[in-house]
C-alpha cells in the first residue's frame, strides 16, 4: 500500500541541505526562492546545514542525517524541500531513522532523487521528483514547473494530469504509445549506486507495497556519456530492477555524449529490444527545464503521440 502526503495552504516548508548547501555566492539567489515561497503564504524553516557548503557537501553525512530526522519527525514541518541537488547525498543514507519517517512530502531532483527513491522503497510513502527550492526563485515560473503545488495538493484516491510543454516527446518505435504502471525512478547517475545495498531493494517494494503491479521507470541522465548510461542500465537489469517493468521513460538530457558513434538513441533502442517494453524519451523532467512533478509510488498512465503527451497520476493505495 502506498501512502500519499498532502499539503495545504500555509504549510511549513522545512529546508535541509541533504546534499549541497548554499555557498556565499548563492545566498542572494536562494533568498529570492525563500521570498517567493513566503509570498505564496508558506512558512519557511531553514536548518543549520542550509547555509554551509564545503568539500562538495553541506555537512557530514551524520549531521545531514540528524537534521533530516529532526525535520521528518517534527510536527512543525509539513514539507521537506532541499535547496538543490549536489553530489554526496549517499553519505547520509545510513544515518536516516526510518522509524521516524512521517507522512509528509519530500521534493527535489538530481542528487535528491536518491533520497526520494530510498524513502519510497523502504516505507511505501510517496515522494515527489520535482523542482528544488532554488528552482522556484523566479517571479514568473513556467506552468509545467508550477504544477508542483497542484500535484502535491492532490488527495489520496484522486488523480492529476500534466501535459507536455512545447517540446518534442519521442518514442523508440516512432509510433504513439501508452504506458501504465507504478512510478519509480530518479537521476540514474546516483540511484544506480544503491543497487545491491539494503536501500535499493526493489523486489521488497514490489512484494510488500504494490503487490506485484508493474513498475513504470522514469530516469534522467545528468552527466553520463552513452557508454556509462548503457552500463548503468545493464546493471539495473541484472539486479532485477526491470523485472515486471511496463516501460521506461527518459527525461531530456544535455549530457548524452556519444561514445564512438554510440548514441543515446542506440541505448534506448537496445533497452526496448531487451526488455520488450515501450521506451519514450525527451520528456519534461530532469536537468533541462521545464520540470514536471512525478510521484514515486503513484499509478501513472503516460500517453505519447505526435511529439506531445500527457502523464496522469492516480493516487491509489
Amino acid at each position: 500500500m502506498i501512502t500519499y502526503p498532502v499539503i495545504k495552504k500555509g504549510a511549513a516548508i522545512g529546508v535541509t541541505a541533504a546534499s549541497a548547501g548554499v555557498g556565499p555566492q548563492s545566498v542572494e539567489l536562494f533568498g529570492q526562492a525563500i521570498t517567493r515561497m513566503e509570498e505564496k503564504g508558506y512558512h519557511v524553516l531553514c536548518g543549520d546545514t542550509v547555509f554551509r557548503h564545503d568539500k562538495a557537501k553541506s555537512a557530514s553525512g551524520l549531521v545531514r542525517g540528524k537534521e533530516f530526522n529532526q525535520m521528518m519527525s517534527s510536527d512543525e514541518v509539513d514539507l521537506i524541500l532541499p535547496p538543490w541537488g549536489g553530489e554526496l547525498l549517499i553519505e547520509m543514507l545510513e544515518h536516516i531513522d526510518f522509524s521516524q519517517v512521517k507522512n509528509k512530502w519530500i521534493m527535489g531532483f538530481s542528487d535528491i532523487s536518491l533520497l526520494l527513491l530510498v524513502i519510497t522503497l523502504r516505507t511505501g510513502i510517496a515522494t515527489a521528483h520535482g523542482p528544488s527550492l532554488g528552482d522556484l526563485r523566479g517571479e514568473v515560473i513556467d506552468k509545467t514547473t508550477a504544477k508542483w503545488e497542484t500535484v502535491l495538493s492532490t488527495a489520496s484516491g484522486e488523480s492529476v494530469i500534466q501535459r507536455s510543454s512545447p517540446t518534442d516527446w519521442k518514442t523508440v518505435s516512432g509510433e504513439a504509445v501508452t504506458l501504465q504502471g507504478r512510478l519509480l525512478g530518479g537521476c540514474i547517475d546516483v540511484i544506480r549506486h544503491i543497487i545491491g545495498t539494503p536501500y535499493g531493494d526493489v523486489r521488497h517494494f514490489q512484494e510488500n507495497f504494490i503487490h506485484q503491479e508493474p513498475i513504470l521507470w522514469y530516469l534522467e541522465n545528468c552527466e553520463l556519456n552513452t557508454a556509462d548510461l548503457r552500463r548503468s542500465l545493464v546493471q539495473m537489469k541484472l539486479a532485477g530492477w526491470f523485472d515486471n517493468c511496463s516501460g521506461v521513460m527518459f527525461g531530456r538530457s544535455g549530457s548524452n555524449t556519444p561514445m564512438e558513434n554510440y548514441t543515446a538513441e542506440d541505448v534506448y533502442r537496445e533497452l526496448t529490444e531487451e526488455l520488450q517494453v515501450p521506451v519514450v524519451y525527451d520528456l519534461d523532467y530532469g536537468h533541462i527545464p521545464p520540470q514536471m512533478t512525478l510521484i514515486n509510488g503513484a499509478y501513472a498512465e503516460v500517453k505519447v503521440s505526435g511529439g506531445a503527451g500527457t502523464i496522469t497520476q492516480y493516487f491509489y493505495e
